[in-house]
Parts: C-alpha cells; structure tokens; sequence
C-alpha cells in the first residue's frame, strides 16, 4: 500500500471485524481509502530547528494518544512526521487498535516490512529468549526428593496466584495514589507520552553482579522508580497498596513469525490476541529498602523464580479464552477491562532486534511502542533494539509529573547500577 509519485490512491483490500447473524465475528474483506489512514501533519514553521520540534511532536502524540479511531473504517493509521527533533530526522508512526493483534503480532508485522542496514539478505536477529540450563544433578533419589516438595508447591502458587489474579479483577482495588487517580473513565484523560533509554550493557553489569536476570534487574529499577515518585510526591503514598499487572504473551515463543505463517492454519504462533495477565505487588518503601534499593531487585528475582512454579497465567489465559468463546467478546472485554482498572500500572515488554533496522532504506534510529486507551492513570512499555532499552511512559496528563517521573526512573537506574556495583559478590 502507498501513495504513488502523481497523489494518486491506491485503494487495497484489508481484513476489518463484520457482525455475522448468529452474534458471532469474522475477518470480510473492504476496500481502504489511504487518504483515510495515512497522515502528513504539516507544523508550524519555526526558525530553530530541531529541538523547537520536539514540542510539536510531543503535542502531537499527546493528541493522537487521546483520539478515538473512526468507527466505520479499518483500525489503523500511519502518521508521517517530517520534521527534525533532537533525536531523529523524521518519525513514522503507527497507531493500531488492539483488536487487530497483540505485540507480539503487530511487531511481527513490522518487523516484515524492515531490513537489516548492514546486510538486507541476511534476517534480523533477537537476543536469546532461553536461560542458561541448570546443570543436572547425578543423584536420581536427590532429584526426586526436590521434585516432590516442588509439585505441591506448584499446586499452591497456582490455586493462591490464580484466586488473587480473579479478586483483583472483581473487588480488590489499590489505593488511590499519586500513580492511580481513581478517576471514572480515566481511559477518556488525555495522556502524555514520555521516552527513556538504558543501555543494555549497564542492565547486564548489574545482572552479572547480583547473579539474577535482565527482566529481574528491569522490574526492581521501575518498581523503585515509582516508588521514589510516590514518595515525593506525597510521603504518605510510600505504604500505599499498589499493584503493576504485567501482560505475558501464552506462545512459546522462539521468534518472531512473518504475517503469512501467522495467518496459517493451526499455526504454532497464531495472529491475534494470545495474552493473559499477572497483578503483580509494587514493593513497599520502607527505610531499610531505601538503604538498601537492591532489595527491589532480589524482591523481584524471588518473585519471578516463584510465578514460574505457577500455572496461574495458564489458568488466565484459558479463562479469558471460556469468556470470549462462551459468554462473548465484549464479556471477555469487561473482565479485563475491570483487571486494568483495580491495578495501578501496566507493564508490558516485547524484544527488538539486535541489528538496526532500515525502512526502504532509511535507517531507523530507534523504536518505541506505547499503549493509550486503557483505564490506568500510566502505562509502562518496554522493547530492545540494538543495544538499548527503550521505555516509554504513557501518562494521564495534569494529573502525573510526566518530568517527575522520567527523573524517578532514571535516579532509580543510577542507585541501583552504583550500589551493584559497590555490593560484595
């Protein structure tokens, strides 16, 4: 699909959602007008470029994060900034509804539309998705004897992790806080959108340090970070009772698929959405963890390590998949819609390739990917690419000090990596 040379439109087919008679939904086939979903925003002409841009830019995804799609089209739009900021010569933004896929499926689809700058013949790669395997041990009785144990406990992290996970969607809700404002139809604020990068070799040195993982490391930085924000922004919000609820897609995943193997038949990673969720506790700040911020770490390190000994996302998963086949989409819809609204974040994470990227030849500098729409007052989006991890905050505006925030990261990012590196092996 494009714009040719003339202006002129071509108009393909796409797949868009149709009501069928019996209640039920298929994929049909419309013709698109790109005049529709393709946009060239023109800004004010300034005299100092770049960084007078920025702001521009900034107001224009603020507004774009904060409209609605049209209803009587396809889903989709791209927007063409061709304008210099500080951090690129021009940005290419796609905004897709969640009803056409998850991450993992839409960032696929990207992901085939993009090349490789160094060699275009060769694939893109992505960092490694399997832990180091554990060595195993030679005695069969002592293997056994740790299995045991380990099975009943399984049991009881799934029935008590699974329990939570159906209360937090029903009655349990956090505290009203400086990072949840309660608010009615927060989802209807308009948000504001902020980046931050790390570089994933300063993760990995205080991985390395601490002998736990880059999620493990990732989780207590922002967990500490939103800690420090509530603390200064009111000190009586650092016991408040809060919650991030991190999406977890249910592939297997071993890497990304091109669309048509997606779309197969019974395809291993199918297209669409295949996700459930886990309400995960944001730490408390006590004194001794604010002498101590590595707690945040090893407190997330014990948490993973213990989910993994759980079928709860399994359960999840296959609970929101009875919903939509039995009771419907829009069943399936308020159930999660209710999750996002009894929590106070969203975590979310998807892998980037290792190589840059370049589309039709112009190199990508970075990539970002961010979710607006939902009931929380900040959501919290995370991918890798080329040596970096880019986080980008989208926030209920006059309600969150998106600058305040962005610094409450970063400090927690420069504690953590100085007493990692200062703690005893």
């Amino acid at each position: 699909m494009g714009i040719d040379d003339h202006g002129q439109q071509e108009q393909e087919e796409i797949r868009e959602p149709v009501e069928e008679k019996n209640g039920g939904k298929k994929w049909k086939k419309v013709k698109v007008n790109l005049k529709d979903h393709i946009n060239t925003p023109t800004f004010p002409k300034i005299e100092n470029p770049p960084h007078l841009y920025d702001q521009h830019l900034n107001n224009y995804l603020s507004n774009l994060a904060s409209s609605q799609f049209p209803q009587d089209q396809p889903l989709w739009e791209i927007h063409i900034i061709k304008y210099p900021t500080t951090t690129a010569a021009g940005h290419l933004i796609f905004k897709l509804h969640h009803a056409l896929g998850d991450g993992y499926s839409l960032v696929g689809a990207l992901l085939s539309c993009l090349q490789r700058v160094d060699n275009p013949s060769l694939p893109l790669t992505f960092p490694s998705l399997k832990s180091n395997p554990e060595k195993k041990k030679n005695n069969k009785v002592l293997r056994f004897v740790k299995f045991v144990p380990k099975v009943f406990l399984g049991v009881f992290n799934t029935l008590y992790d699974f329990g939570w996970e159906v209360l937090k969607s029903s009655v349990l809700e956090d505290d009203v806080s400086p990072i949840r404002s309660g608010v009615k139809g927060v989802e209807l604020q308009p948000m504001v959108i902020t980046t931050i990068t790390f570089y994933l070799d300063r993760v990995k040195e205080i991985k390395t340090k601490l002998k736990v993982t880059v999620n493990d490391v990732i989780i207590g930085v922002i967990f500490f970070g939103i800690r420090l924000y509530m603390e200064e922004t009111s000190y009586e919000s650092r016991k408040a009772h809060s919650t991030a609820l991190v999406l977890l897609n249910t592939r297997n995943i071993s890497g990304y698929k091109s669309v048509s193997e997606m779309t197969k038949p019974k395809s291993d990673m199918p297209w669409g959405n295949n996700f459930a969720f886990l309400n995960v506790s944001i730490p408390k700040l006590s004194n001794e963890k604010s002498s101590n911020p590595l707690e945040f770490i090893y407190n997330a390190h014990k948490l993973i390590k213990r989910k993994r000994n759980s079928a709860a996302v399994y359960l999840t998963g296959r609970l929101l998949e009875a919903l939509r086949k039995f009771r419907g989409p829009e069943v399936a819809s308020k159930y999660i819609h209710n999750t996002l609204k009894n929590s106070s974040t969203g975590v979310s994470n998807v892998i980037g390739p290792v190589e840059q990227m370049a589309l039709a030849d112009h190199p990508c500098k970075g990539l970002y990917f961010s979710i607006v729409g939902a009931p929380q007052s900040i959501a919290i989006t995370m991918i890798s690419y080329v040596g970096k991890l880019r986080i980008a905050f989208a926030m209920e505006e006059g309600f969150v000090d998106q600058q305040k925030f962005k610094s409450s990261i970063e400090n927690a990012f420069e504690i953590m990596f100085k007493a990692a590196l200062h703690s005893p092996n």
